[in-house]
């Protein structure tokens, strides 16, 4: 029984080493791919709030991006740096980029790692029209010429200007004279100051930061790890874990060791909402919303009480509203979009060989191109989509503009307009009054002159439920025989 004791014993106290050796922590693993947008920012959040929620030892930021939106990625930012787990920020698969919105993303983490051939850099801001907020090289000022004289003082001053350098230590950094309009300046030079205190603040290479934003420098993983851009070159992601265990980071409560040793990974996924608001916040999914919406809210109106296309019609347009307010659009290409289609409508109602049709389809082609123009990457549109989307929106609006205007020449097809012209059958032979069969039903007839049986007559009054006929001639039945 002692014995018995004593395995038992034994096998608890190495299950619970064995068990205390594995739990050594967690390390949660987040991913961007693709533009940087609202949906982004908000996923990156809610991970960094789940690691620190589950007290993990680390959060990797695997990220492969052309750029993004500025508000998303200042959002980005700052939840890093209030994060009170480090953060390590990871160029990765091989042949992925940080480029624009991910390089102010790197330069913020804790640690900043990347795969081999990949790339980071082009930090430039867009503007909202598109255009690259850059110095205009051609505008900047140039030196007069000197003169011999000046020449030579300058010559003989040369040395004791260089004394006087070194004497003084490092000289103060001059910026670069930067040309064009007051608000171009003023954004340049902000995104400068930024990404040089992200910089600085883990003692990277400020320099070469304000680069990447002047003169959209770019840099390969080897070059940046060189260069003292980042801090880490992995070949994968236990390398990264290996390379990082023990390092000493900078977080805002001060240094603090990272332990990446027997940990587990974690890979956090985006929520069910998180995931609607990425898929509807892409361009082409906004132009298929407005333009399911539209037909929704047309069919509604040329057949009331359908209720469902006018339901969907709403649902649709409210969705493509909320989603273009996470995007840069230009509102000018709406209205563009607006005035495709109401002009592809006017050619069903007003056929104009083809001149309305082609208008609208121009029309709506350039305002979808102009909406979504903001040079932003990540968030641009094919122009092969808009053009198919177009030709494909004009030719269901005129079928169905066509097939309701068909629909309202055909008249009423039920009661009292339809019944007055109709043509019924006679039930048995009668002057006077009689019976007849129209529309599924026998009804009371009068007529003034002699009727068959079996034979069709057409309705010319309704007295109540007793309608006035007359036999029907060939031309009012157009030939038809109608069956009993």
């Amino acid at each position: 029984m002692t014995a018995l004791f004593r395995r038992t014993l034994v096998t608890a106290l190495l299950a619970f080493l064995s068990a205390s050796a594995a739990a050594d922590g967690s390390v949660v693993v987040l991913q961007i791919e693709g533009g940087i947008g609202v949906a982004t920012a908000e996923y990156l959040s809610s991970g960094i709030k789940h690691a620190e929620d589950q007290n993990a030892n680390l959060v990797i930021i695997e990220m492969d991006t052309p750029g993004g939106l500025v508000s998303a990625t200042r959002d980005i930012i700052q939840d890093i740096l209030a994060s009170d787990v480090p953060v390590a920020t990871y160029i990765s698969p091989a042949g992925a980029r940080g480029d624009s919105a991910g390089t102010y993303i790197m330069f913020a983490s804790h640690i900043a790692a990347m795969a081999p051939t990949t790339h980071l850099g082009a930090a430039t801001p867009v503007s909202l029209n598109g255009d690259d907020v850059t110095p205009d090289q051609e505008t900047e000022p140039t030196a007069e010429p000197e003169s011999d004289g000046d020449a030579a003082a300058d010559s003989e001053n040369s040395e004791t200007d260089d004394a006087d350098e070194a004497s003084d230590g490092e000289t103060e950094r001059e910026p670069p004279p930067r040309a064009g309009s007051a608000m171009d300046r003023k954004v340049l030079n902000d995104a400068v100051a930024y990404i040089r205190s992200l910089a600085e603040r883990h003692g990277r290479n400020a320099d070469w930061a304000e680069a990447a934003v002047v003169d959209a420098a770019t840099l390969t993983a080897e070059e940046a790890l060189e260069m003292n851009v980042i801090d880490i070159v992995a070949e994968n992601q236990n390398d990264l874990l290996a390379q990082i265990d023990g390092r000493e980071v900078k977080m805002e409560t001060g240094m603090a060791a990272v332990d990446t040793e027997n940990v587990t990974v974690d890979r956090f996924e985006p929520n069910w909402r998180i995931k609607i608001l990425s898929a509807i916040s892409q361009p082409e999914i906004i132009l298929l919303l407005g333009m399911v919406g539209l037909y929704g809210l047309m069919y509604e109106g040329w057949n009331p009480g359908a209720i469902v296309p006018g339901v969907v019609g709403v649902i649709c347009l409210l969705l493509a509203a909320y989603a273009s307010q996470l995007l840069p659009v230009n509102y000018a290409g709406l209205a563009l979009i607006v005035v495709g289609v109401g002009l592809m409508v006017a050619e069903a109602f007003a056929p104009s060989f083809g001149a309305l049709g082609l208008g609208g389809i121009a029309a709506f082609v350039f305002g979808a191109i102009m909406m979504f123009d903001s040079g932003i990457p990540g968030f641009g549109i094919s122009i092969a989509f808009v053009i198919g989307l177009a030709l494909v929106a004009a030719a269901a609006i005129i079928w169905l503009i066509g097939f309701a205007l068909k629909l309202r020449k055909r008249g009423a097809v039920s009661g009292r307009g339809s019944i007055i012209g109709g043509i019924g059958t006679a039930m048995d032979d009668f002057t006077g009054e009689g019976k007849v069969w129209l529309e599924g039903e026998a009804w009371a007839a009068v007529s003034t002159v002699p009727v068959q049986k079996d034979q069709q007559v057409i309705v010319t009054a309704m007295d109540g439920l007793t309608l006035t006929v007359k036999p029907a001639s060939a031309r009012d039945t157009g030939g038809a025989q109608l069956q009993t």
